[in-house]
């Protein structure tokens, strides 16, 4: 074997996932072993998601120590140091990539990783295996898109890794390799559809602020339509999903790419329920139409914010009229819709939090998630409030998703936010029934009114 990838995710440590229970496969890392694979070289992929710790240590201490590569993540960082650790000590050569560690070279290669990839990993990895079998320092300084310690201790970075021009010349991801079927049965077992994701595009070329863009920076390389249909049939065919995810950033992002799709699909007699993640300027009345006849049932869309002051100042790039018409749209042709809300971004005032309050009440999305806003370092957002950010633990056991923002609000102000726009948008649904139960009307109109209190008591207070 010249190189295994993990991931370092262990579904059975993460509460909220073994209450949510739809997992799908790292298909990054699966994108990289089928590329290497294809290059002639022996790739294998370790999927922790339903192994263990212990699992992954025992497969390690087998050996013989090769090549470890693994994709990081805000959410896996403290697993992906530990990881290394475990490897490092059992003689393995260590190489880090995905969304985080080019944010964090120096951290990586403190915590025992050998090399960072930086952007994408296909053709970085096929150059970079072979050098690090030779054990040749000098051959690393000619591989673009990596950076590794030097002999003196300094850190080298390499010229970026030019991106994938065409990827419909990359293979499908290594699915064959990892126990899939258990991806869909877990999703059949829990919620009455196996599913299967596949992703039709890399990057996404907007400016939102908050937004990470280390792999794919700002790009949008689409696979053709003929390509994204051979996999799904296949995957149809294969897995027998009654559903699938489509693993896209912006999935309705090109028009013209979207109806060849669907006229494909229709060609072939494909019609497998999908959801997907759209902008609501990239949905009008004929895209909707096309998802529904393609099959689509939910489309997420990201509002963040019901006050346009705050989108602007993410640079989001949308207007509060556009995600309402875009919901009323979807609605009209049965799709339903998904609204993913931010509290908490710099420069909110109370005026804001009413105006989204408002904003999902009057719009009245079928299911909506909120979040307190968190600046990811090497984004706008980060460098906005660099010298205001505190993490509360040590790097190597935290995440961005901890630091605090000195002088903005407490958390529990944000709870107040968020009760006070459950229970109003529940009572506006309420309200209008002839047979809705007054003591629950109540009971709503309470919460409300808690909610606002709780607010005003914690105006004052800020994160420490």
């Amino acid at each position: 074997m010249d190189i295994l990838l993990t991931h370092g995710y262990f579904l059975y440590e993460d509460p909220k996932e073994l209450q949510i229970m739809k997992p799908y496969p790292p298909l990054g890392i699966l994108y990289i072993c089928s590329h290497l694979r294809q290059k002639g070289l022996q790739a294998e992929v370790f999927d922790s998601t339903f192994s263990s710790r212990q699992d992954l240590w025992n497969f390690l201490k087998e050996g013989p120590p090769s090549i470890l590569g693994i994709y990081a993540n805000l959410m896996t960082r403290p697993n992906v140091v530990e990881i290394l650790r475990v490897a490092k000590d059992l003689g393995w050569q260590t190489v880090v990539g995905g969304p985080e560690p080019s944010a964090y070279v120096q951290e990586y290669l403190a915590a025992g990783a050998d090399v960072v990839v930086i952007g994408e990993g296909e053709i970085t990895l096929e150059e970079l295996v072979p050098a690090l079998q030779s054990h040749a320092l000098d051959k690393l300084r000619n591989i673009d898109g990596i950076a590794f310690q030097a002999p003196d201790g300094s850190v080298v970075r390499t010229k970026p890794r030019e991106q994938i021009k065409d990827i419909d010349a990359q293979p499908w991801p290594a699915r064959e390799l990892i126990d899939m079927s258990r991806y869909v049965e877990v999703w059949r077992t829990h919620h009455g559809m196996g599913s299967v994701s596949l992703i039709t595009a890399r990057g996404c070329p907007y400016h939102c602020k908050w937004c990470s863009h280390e792999v794919f920076g700002k790009t949008h390389r689409r696979r053709k339509p003929v390509s994204v249909a051979d996999e799904l049939e296949w995957l149809i065919n294969r897995y027998q999903p009654q559903m699938a995810w489509m693993a896209d950033d912006v999935f309705t992002i090109h028009h013209g790419w979207l109806f060849q799709y669907a006229t494909e699909l229709k060609r072939r007699g494909l019609k497998l329920p999908f959801e997907c993640i759209s902008r609501a300027d990239r949905l009008n009345l004929q895209v909707v139409e096309t998802l529904a006849e393609m099959g689509c049932f939910r489309v997420w869309i990201g509002s963040e914010s019901g006050s346009q002051r705050i989108l602007d100042a993410m640079e989001r790039g949308v207007t509060v009229e556009e995600v309402q018409t875009a919901v009323a749209l979807c609605r009209s042709v049965g799709i339903q819709t998904g609204m993913f809300l931010m509290w908490g971004y710099e420069g909110e005032e109370m005026s804001d939090i009413e105006a989204t309050v408002e904003h999902v009440k009057n719009t009245d999305p079928d299911i909506f998630f909120t979040t307190v806003a968190y600046p990811i370092k090497g984004t706008p957002y980060f460098s906005e409030v660099a010298d205001r950010v505190e993490g509360l633990k040590l790097w190597s056991a935290s995440s961005d998703r901890e630091f605090r923002i000195r002088n903005r609000h407490s958390r529990q102000f944000y709870k107040f936010a968020d009760k006070l726009l459950r229970s109003a948008v529940e009572l506006k649904r309420l309200e209008p029934k002839a047979d809705a139960d007054d003591a629950q009307l109540a009971a709503l109109r309470n919460g409300i009114a808690e909610a606002r209190a709780g607010l005003q008591a914690t105006r004052t207070e800020v994160e420490a």
